[in-house]
C-alpha cells in the first residue's frame, strides 16, 4: 500500500488529466464533430446500390414471348467496381449446357463488351434512379434490344422488361424476374 502522500499525488495527477480533458472538450467537439459528419457522409456516399447483389431467375415468374425460355436456371452476379459495375452471369440451358458470360462497364450510356460470347455484344447502362436503369444492347454495332431493368421497393426483386426483334423482324418481348440470394 502507498503512503497518504503518494495517493494525493495520484489524485492530483488523475484531477490534472480530467481538467486537460475538460479543456479540450470544445476543441475536441469542433474537430470530431466535423469529422463524425464527413465520416457519415462517406459512409452513406458509398451504400452499395440496391441494383448490387447476386440475384437468381424465377422462371415461374418470368414471361417470354414467344415462349419457352431459353434457360432452365440464371444466375446474376453484379459487383461495383472503383469505375462502375461488373455483372456476371452463369446460364445452364433448356439441354444442360452452361455459358457464363460478363461485361464491365459504366452507367454512362456508352457501349462496353459483353465477354464470353462467339459474337460482339454491347451493353450500354443509363441509370435512371437507384432502383431503375435503360440498358441498350447492341450486335455488330447495331441495336438488337432495349431494356428496363427496376429494383422491387423493398429490394428483394429485380425485373427486366426487355423488347428485341427475332430474325423474321417481330417484336419479341421478355419479362424476366430475379430474386435477391
Amino acid at each position: 500500500m502507498g503512503t497518504g502522500a503518494e495517493f494525493e499525488t495520484q489524485t492530483l495527477r488523475s484531477q490534472t488529466t480530467l481538467d486537460r480533458i475538460r479543456g479540450l472538450s470544445p476543441l475536441c467537439s469542433i474537430l470530431i464533430v466535423p469529422f463524425l459528419l464527413f465520416a457519415s457522409f462517406v459512409a452513406s456516399a458509398q451504400t452499395p446500390l440496391p441494383l448490387f447483389g447476386t440475384w437468381k431467375l424465377n422462371i415461374a415468374k418470368s414471361v417470354y414471348n414467344p415462349g419457352p425460355p431459353p434457360y432452365k436456371r440464371t444466375t446474376c452476379r453484379i459487383e461495383p467496381t472503383p469505375d462502375g459495375l461488373k455483372v456476371i452471369y452463369d446460364m445452364v440451358g433448356i439441354r444442360g449446357g452452361v455459358t457464363h458470360i460478363e461485361w464491365t462497364g459504366k452507367f454512362d450510356g456508352r457501349d462496353y463488351p459483353v465477354e464470353g460470347l462467339d459474337y460482339v455484344l454491347t451493353n450500354a447502362y443509363t441509370r435512371i434512379d437507384d432502383r431503375t436503369y435503360d440498358v441498350m444492347v447492341k450486335l455488330d454495332g447495331s441495336k438488337a434490344a432495349t431494356a428496363r431493368i427496376s429494383i422491387s421497393p423493398d429490394g428483394r426483386t429485380l425485373t427486366t422488361v426487355t423488347t428485341a426483334r427475332n430474325a423474321e423482324g417481330r417484336n419479341v418481348n421478355t419479362t424476366t424476374v430475379y430474386d435477391r440470394q
